[in-house]
Order: C-alpha cells, then structure tokens, then sequence
C-alpha cells in the first residue's frame, strides 16, 4: 500500500460511502434515543433497596466506557464510540470523521475501513482506560467516537500527507502538519484535568498507525503469493489447479481458477503486463518496481 496522494484503488469514489453513511446515521439515532432516555425514570437496586433514576444514567454506566474496577465491561469498548454527550460533541465528530473518512474508505474499502475504525476505537478505549488513572488521575466513565476519528486522522495523514486542507476555510495548510499539529497538542494536554479523554485521542492515533502498517504488509504478502503461486502454475503447466473454465456473466468474460479470478477488459492491465511485471519480481525483488507498475500488480490482486 503506498503511501501517497495520488493513488486510489477504488475509483468509484462517493461523498457517502457505506460506512460512512451507516456509522454518522447509528450514532444520530443513538444520540437522539439517549437524549430521550433522560426523561424517562427507572428503579435500580442497591445496597440499600431501590432508588430511582433516569434510563440515561443507567444506559452510561453499562455502555459508556467505565474505569477498571468500576464497572467495566467488554462490550463497553465498542458501544462508549456510539454514545455522545451533547449535540456539538456529535456533530464535530461526525463532520470531522466524515471529511477525513470518506477519501479513507474510498481508499481502502468498505470493510477495511469498517475493521480499521472500530479497531481504532477498542485501541483509544484499552489505552484510556490503562494509562488515565496513572497519567491523569481521572476515573470518570468516556464516551464518544473521537478516539476512532482520530485513527482517521492519522491515516489521512499517512496515506494524504501533501493534501491541502483549508484551516477556517481561508488557510491552505498540508495534512501532515495540520494533523501532526493536532496530535503534538493532545499530547501536552495529557493530566491538564479537563473533560476531554486525551490519552483515547492519542491511543486511536497509535492504533490508526499499527494498523496502516499491518495493512501494508498484509497486502505485500498477498501479492508475494499471488507470485509464488503463479510460479507453481507457470513451472507446473499440467498441475490440475492452471486449468481454466470459462464462462460468461453480464458480457463480460471472467476465467474461474481455484485460487483466483482474472477479468478480461480493455480498461484492465492485460496477462502479459502482469508476467512481466512478475518476472521483474523474480529477478530484482519486490522493491525493483516502480510506482506505476505496483500500482498494476495491486489493482490486479484486488481483482481476486
């Protein structure tokens, strides 16, 4: 996966990609289900019998993200990112994840980008909920999705670095400072006793990285075996798996393998560029590709 601004494997790009649209469209639901929940009054046993309180006070301490020792819960490590505590803290994390989401799941797939930002969140929630109480004295329960979003900033910055980003809308400033900013920032603020979970902020960020480098190594040994079984197929022509049955599915021509899938279509590199792309492999190793001709191989193991 390079890093870079220029290239996108997904090029059907959309404003409101599927994740996108589905995770803004849960935490309004969640929010406005919340606000409701403060008006409506429920009993809860204690040491001394029953006292009644609001719903939303019990919804908090089951599915906000509570300190160790005090009520927490696994399940609390995804829900904390759908619960917010008022309308701007919803709404500045919904645009912000909108506007720096978007080019990310257009990057990387629905469901990777799906993976990558829960993944973002449980991340900024582990590394809270460890290291507050010792860095900030703060035991207090955390909600809201900044943590995940933050993991989006980072791989905007990783994956967009040069991009422009428009401070106040008058202000052209690159994202990789912008955003590097931002973090520099959040990481002075830790034990400045404020309501704001900066060490989730800062743990969505390091989670975002990790996960951006498995990314890229897991997409380079896919495509070293792709190499290696097309070699088997290539040094073993009679091998039962190299046989190919064609047939055709919505006019355009697809040969099934055992293992893979190749389209035949003007727009897509043809078999030959991928041969050779491969034997260049063989010869100097990965890293002897240039950009164009990794971008090929990655468009064409996306394909499988």
């Amino acid at each position: 996966m390079p890093y870079n601004d220029s290239y996108n494997p997904h090029s059907n790009f959309s404003l409101f990609p599927p994740v996108i649209k589905t995770v803004i469209v849960t935490n309004i639901a969640f929010f406005i289900l919340a606000s409701f929940s403060k008006f409506i009054a429920v009993e809860r046993a204690t040491l001394l019998g029953y006292e009644t309180v609001s719903l939303y006070e019990y919804v908090l301490r089951h599915f906000a993200l509570m300190p160790l020792g005090y009520g927490f819960y696994l399940w609390q490590l995804i829900t904390y990112q759908f619960l917010h505590a008022s309308f701007g803290h919803l709404f500045f994390n919904m645009f912000a994840f909108w506007m720096f989401g978007m080019e990310i799941e257009n990057y990387l797939g629905s469901k990777r980008f799906l993976l990558y930002y829960l993944l973002c969140g449980i991340g900024a929630g582990i590394i809270h909920i460890i290291f507050s109480p010792i860095l900030s004295g703060q035991f207090a329960p955390t909600i809201g999705a900044s943590g995940a979003v933050y993991g989006i900033l980072i791989a905007f910055a990783l994956l967009f670095p040069n991009r422009y980003i428009f401070l106040y809308f008058l202000f052209p400033i690159k994202a990789k400072y912008l955003i590097g900013f931002y973090i520099i920032l959040e990481l002075l603020s830790i034990g400045d006793f404020s309501a704001v979970a900066h060490l989730a902020h800062i743990g969505g960020a390091i989670m975002g990285y990790v996960l951006l480098k498995l990314f890229k190594y897991w997409d380079i040994y896919s495509i070293n075996r792709s190499y290696h079984n097309y070699n088997k197929r290539k040094n073993n022509p009679n091998d039962f798996f190299s046989r190919v049955k064609p047939y055709t599915r919505k006019k355009e021509e697809i040969y099934v393998d055992y293992e893979e899938v190749s389209y035949i279509d003007s727009d897509e590199p043809t078999q030959e560029e991928i041969d050779r792309i491969l034997d260049k492999i063989s010869i100097g190793g990965y890293q002897s590709l240039s950009e164009k001709e990794k971008e090929i191989l990655f468009k064409a193991s996306k394909k499988k």
